[in-house]
């Protein structure tokens, strides 16, 4: 069963800091919330625990049963908007302040609640029927009374559970037994760390040795462990078992452990369970998901502000052009009631209405399939990103290795040439069919200059020994497990190994001839083109670490006893270990420039006696207590000199498809890209060049490695000397440059056009995104497809969450979830930028149609005699902001400038956007003066021409007032779709009708007069027109950019 791996259970607060520990210890221990400490855990007895320890259960819901409505209605009213319209409608409670029916002010704030209380409560469902579904999951558990089935959610502390192969790993345990007869099990580990490298695995060696699995239970055992913390790369502890004579005490290290939220890539495994809930690994680098709310909202929200500061001047206006007699702070609140649409209720309505609209037809978009809006509330953020944070594995590379080239200085094969590796390798067998191909003696290579066929015999020899690979047989259907492990059957193996590059390098020997078909702790089998199995017994391995940069293994050939050490490594380590040549950092050089990851890979013949020499030397510096591995190290290094250079070699990590053009999209549009990634600097920096994040015409700082403060005041420095310079950094020495000078950092970090960060853990991301966001002031969008890169996700302002081979865990957690890089383009160039815009338009119309009324309302007061009376009351106020003007208004959420091809091909134009103009401080006044003139028109044009009743005067501006909306609306689209044309005829037509209704507040005979037609054509004319006049002079001698293109 392979499991989709889950979201993580929701992070509880951090440890606290030890001086604040004392204190808060009696608070601690009254929650159930103990300070974690060390622990011994007995296997298969959680009942005998030191110590309570939380449930293992998933949680992402942001509330409970109990929680959900105080929560949702805390987050709506702690906003300014939503206060005043409850602090509005609860007034009209008091009969001094009524200013009519009661309806008029709580059903539209009814509807904006029953709106956002649904759309939360269907979030909060699908959340708990996926954390459901997740906590369910069975696992086995070792009992006394044998294997019994038990929820992912019912596992404790010293649980002895068993997880079979692509089984997700539930909780964070110890090793104990392993199915596969190596002794040894993989991990997949790229859900935790990003790392695609599987990582190789060493269960207990005592409870390993056991004859079968129940035995443990029948042994007196425990494990001693370290706290929770929050290191994935590190684990202290110990196995004891006290019923042995003498009692057995191991040291366990992470090789030791199986991190909850890693999968079992080979074998059954048995573990014991050492943390669980929120004291998982995982969990503790999971950051708490937090509630965003969107710039533009926030901008809104000032607006807002804005018209309040305006609406408490103009009624103290009012009130004091009446000298503020009688009762005048009564007077104060009525006229702060009676012009309480100068903000608008309707624009929380719209614009909520509007991001449905807007998540929808990004949902229905054909030409990026399968992608989901899970957060409705901020598709405007996709309009204006600064900078972009994306993952490396599985998000830009599709996380497949492809040999490439095979360069052996004189002469270089690539994909189209391997025909000739595989002739070159067939005639070496063919020609010694008897004899397993070796060079005979020493002084014999040295003096016979070997032809091209041995050249590439010995590189393709070297790479199909100097590896980590182990090849493993399934059964499939047709033969089973033993009898293809016997055979060595094609069809039955695959390849497991801790990095995908080696299992390039050797499914490409396999590919030319020389198969990989045996491998344990202590010996290799190649299978030659002839079916001669070669067998070779390995004497050391030297295994790769991001320190050497390199791996070695000493084997021997059982034919002929020669022992040979082979090493392959990154070019900058291996140019001063090879003999002197004139081609390899040339070489190098090219390879990389075209993406390769390239491994130099080199030999040197030994002697039985210098061998046996070094493994004396060897065997006492690991002996050794004081500075082990700097001894071990020196030791290696003895042999690591003028090595015989056989070859490069260069493997692709292949990108997904059209990421460079996505990528130059994006740094077009003006949007910094930064890569943050688990994995190794030279794979990083490779898959950079790749794809073209850094440009070939830039230069790249490569951060050397720092562990002070004065390291890092030093390469700062020479970094700072650097001009349009690409940064790559590791995430150890971005740590002590955060540290210590976190300001310079950030500030020399984001004037570079791009940024490298490798090594990067879940948090590191985080931390990354949040210093962004701080430092700058720019939104920031995080792109991830794995679990590391939830923390990332959930930080940025936009989150965006890719659906790919690790999962679905960053896709769920994320606001947008895409099945391709190369559909963020699309998704921030045409619907980001139309969110926007179309937010923008209909926020100002909506302030506008509010503050046209309010502005005859000030009209009216002050022409009869400040009064606090209401112009328009009933349905016609209610009428005025829905039927009469709600769809031709909505209507602009279907408005766009440039058609989405041209969005594409001029991605400038989303540079525009960053500047924040469509939604600024100059437009907003532009549109306030609109509004108070065509409100003064209308009101002064309504009182100059009405001859006798008030009614008249309520019939003409009414009237007016609705026709000018409709017009502004016209004026304001810029590309008409049908529905615009329908709204507008159908608010004209309700309105029409509705007049029938209306005999309370307007005279139906009088409208149907001619003198009524021609006042009302008149004061609509006078308000429109100008407008309509300055538009064609804008667009005539200082049209926009993107008119420019739709000419």
């Amino acid at each position: 069963m392979t499991d989709n791996i889950p979201l993580q259970p929701v992070r509880q607060k951090k440890r606290m800091d030890s001086k604040h520990r004392g204190g808060c210890c009696e608070c601690l221990r009254c929650c159930g919330r103990r300070e974690p400490r060390p622990r011994s855990v007995w296997l298969g007895h959680p009942e005998k625990r030191d110590q309570r320890y939380p449930r293992n259960v998933i949680n992402n819901q942001k509330y409970n049963f109990f929680t959900f409505l105080p929560g949702v209605l805390f987050n709506q009213f702690k906003y300014f908007f939503n206060l005043y319209f409850l602090l509005l409608a609860c007034s009209q409670f008091v009969v001094e302040m009524r200013l009519g029916a009661l309806y008029t002010y709580w059903v539209p704030l009814g509807f904006v609640l029953a709106v956002t209380v649904i759309r939360e409560a269907a979030e909060e469902l699908r959340c708990y029927m996926r954390d459901k579904e997740v906590n369910s999951q069975i696992y086995s558990k070792l009992t006394a009374r044998g294997t019994v089935k038990v929820k992912s959610s019912n596992i404790q502390v010293g649980d002895l559970i068993i997880v079979e192969k692509n089984q997700r790993v539930p909780a964070d345990m110890i090793f104990l037994r392993t199915s596969e007869k190596n002794g040894s099990c993989f991990l997949r580990t790229d859900q935790l760390d990003g790392e695609t490298d599987w990582k190789l695995r060493l269960p207990v060696t005592c409870t390993q040795r056991l004859p079968t699995a129940s035995d443990l239970l029948q042994i007196r055992s425990y494990v001693y462990a370290e706290e929770p913390n929050i290191d994935i790369h590190n684990f202290v502890g110990t196995f004891t078992r006290e019923d042995s004579d003498p009692p057995v005490n191991e040291s366990l290290s992470i090789e030791n452990t199986l991190w909850a939220s890693t999968v079992i890539a080979s074998g059954t495994v048995v573990g014991v369970v050492l943390y669980t809930g929120r004291e998982l690994r995982s969990v503790m680098n999971t950051s708490n998901p937090r509630s965003k709310i969107g710039l533009f909202d926030l901008e809104v929200n000032c607006l807002t502000k804005i018209l309040f500061g305006a609406l408490v001047v103009v009624s103290l206006v009012m009130v004091a052009l009446q000298h503020f007699a009688g009762r005048w702070y009564l007077q104060i609140i009525r006229f702060l009631l009676l012009f309480s649409n100068i903000i608008p209720i309707s624009l929380r309505v719209n614009l909520d209405m509007g991001k449905i609209v807007y998540s929808w037809v990004i949902r229905r978009d054909s030409k990026i399939p399968g992608t989901v809006v899970r957060s409705s509330t901020i598709p405007e953020q996709l309009g204006r990103i600064s900078y972009l944070l994306t993952d490396k594995t599985g998000t830009l590379t599709q996380n497949e290795m492809v040999f490439k080239r095979l360069h052996l200085g004189t002469v270089a094969y690539g994909l189209d040439s391997m025909d000739e590796v595989q002739s070159h390798i067939f005639s070496i067998y063919t020609q010694q069919p008897q004899d397993p191909p070796a060079v005979k003696g020493l002084s014999l290579a040295t003096k016979v200059r070997r032809t091209m066929s041995s050249r590439v015999h010995e590189a393709v020899k070297a790479i199909a020994l100097c590896h980590n690979v182990t090849p493993v047989y399934e059964s499939n259907g047709v033969t089973d497990q033993a009898e293809a492990e016997r055979h060595y059957e094609d069809s039955c193996r695959v390849y497991q190994a801790s990095s995908p590059d080696e299992v390039a390098l050797v499914q490409w020997t396999e590919s030319v001839g020389l198969t990989l078909v045996g491998r344990d702790q202590s010996s290799v089998q190649l299978r030659s083109p002839g079916g001669h199995i070669l067998n070779f017994t390995i004497l050391q391995i030297f295994p790769f670490t991001y320190e050497s940069k390199r791996m070695g293994i000493i084997v021997r050939d059982e034919s002929t006893g020669e022992i040979t050490f082979y090493m392959k490594g990154a070019d900058v380590v291996m140019a001063g270990i090879v003999q002197y040549n004139d081609w390899l950092e040339e070489e190098c050089g090219n390879m990389a420039r075209e993406g390769l990851r390239v491994l130099v890979v080199a030999k040197k013949s030994l002697t039985e006696e210098q061998y046996q020499d070094f493994e004396a030397r060897y065997v006492q510096a690991k002996l050794s207590v004081h500075d082990r591995s700097l001894k071990v190290a020196t030791v290696i290094e003895s042999l690591e000199m003028e090595m015989e250079l056989l070859c490069l070699t260069g493997v692709e990590d292949q990108l997904q498809t059209d990421v460079r053009p996505t990528l130059e999209t994006l740094r077009n549009a003006g949007i910094k890209v930064w890569m943050l990634t688990g994995d190794k600097l030279e794979t990083a920096t490779c898959t950079a060049k790749n794809a073209h994040l850094v440009t070939r015409t830039q230069d790249i700082h490569i951060f050397r490695l720092v562990t002070n403060r004065g390291e890092a005041h030093l390469e700062l420095n020479a970094f700072r000397r650097k001009h349009d310079c690409a940064l790559v950094i590791s995430g150890d020495s971005l740590e002590v440059c955060l540290k210590y000078y976190e300001y310079e950092f950030m500030e020399l970090a984001c004037q570079c056009p791009a940024v490298v960060c490798c090594r990067c853990a879940p948090t590191q991301k985080a931390q990354i995104v949040r210093l962004l966001q701080e430092r700058t002031g720019k939104l920031t969008c995080a792109v991830g497809d794995g679990g590391n890169d939830v923390s990332m996700i959930q930080e940025a302002d936009c989150g965006v969450g890719v659906e790919g081979k690790e999962g679905k865990q960053a896709s769920l957690a994320a606001d947008f979830s895409i099945t391709q890089f190369k559909h963020l383009g699309r998704l921030l160039m045409v619907h980001g930028r139309n969110s926007y815009k179309r937010s923008a338009a209909l926020s100002q119309f909506v302030i506008h149609r509010s503050l046209c009324i309010s502005t005859m309302q000030a009209v009216f007061s002050s022409v009869f005699y400040f009064a606090s009376v209401p112009l328009y009351q009933g349905f016609l106020i209610i009428g005025y902001s829905t039927i009469y003007t709600m769809f031709p208004v909505f209507s602009l959420v279907l408005d766009k400038d440039v058609k989405s091809e041209v969005a594409m091909l001029y991605p400038e134009l989303y540079k525009d956007l960053l500047k924040g103009r469509p939604l600024s401080y100059k437009t907003f006044l532009i549109w306030v003066l609109i509004s108070i003139y065509q409100g003064s028109i209308i009101m002064y044009g309504a009182l100059l021409l009405f001859e006798s009743e008030f009614v008249h005067i309520v019939a003409i501006s009414f009237t007016s007032l609705i026709l000018t909306e409709l017009l502004m609306v016209a004026l304001t689209i810029q590309t008409w779709h049908w529905l615009m044309i329908v709204a507008e005829l159908l608010s004209l037509s309700c309105y029409i009708a509705s007049l029938v209704f209306l005999h309370e507040f307007i005279d139906v005979y009088f409208i149907a007069t001619l003198s009524f037609l021609w006042k009302v054509t008149v004061i609509t004319l006078v308000s429109c027109l100008p407008l309509y006049v300055l538009k064609y002079l804008r667009r005539r001698f200082s049209p926009p950019s993107y008119s420019k293109l739709t000419s």
